[in-house]
């Protein structure tokens, strides 16, 4: 399935290309740091890195970004609020919180390869009230309360 979404490139971001599928399978497109100068970033902290785009979703879809799993694994560098959410509703520049969780310096270029966007439908809640909530085999359980081996059998 495709959907439309509006796309102004932004003064700092006019000469990047417009984030594409690398792949026919590719769930996420690409997005790029439009930046003027190089950025710095050591191990432990964060930066913003703008994209040079906005863009107006359908009311009913958000865009999730995502760290790149290379830049996870080879540098340490996450995208800080993962998955970082664009509303609907939002329509200034599209800016990704990246954090060196690498224990070296990381160097943003222009035109880097620095997060992953991935369009997703939005379901609206709506609360329903009650006093009693249906009981499950796991009920209140949480944090580790299913245990992290596997069950064997006997």
């Amino acid at each position: 399935m495709s959907v439309a979404v509006s796309v102004k490139r932004l003064a700092h971001g006019a000469d990047l290309p417009l984030p594409h599928y690398a792949t026919a399978g590719a769930a996420g497109i690409d997005l790029l740091a439009a930046i003027t100068e190089p950025v710095l970033i050591a191990p432990g902290a964060r930066a913003l890195i703008p994209t040079g785009l906005a863009i107006a979703l359908p009311d009913d879809h958000e865009l999730q970004i995502r760290p790149r799993s290379g830049l996870a694994l080879k540098q340490g560098i996450m995208v800080a609020n993962s998955p970082g959410t664009i509303d609907a509703d939002y329509r200034g520049e599209i800016q990704i919180i990246l954090l060196n969780a690498g224990d070296a310096d990381f160097t943003v270029t222009r035109g880097m390869r620095i997060a992953q966007a991935v369009l997703a439908p939005v379901s609206r809640l709506v609360w329903r009230e009650t006093d009693d909530l249906d009981r499950t085999a796991r009920d209140a359980g949480g944090f580790g309360s299913t245990g992290t081996t596997i069950p064997t059998g006997g």
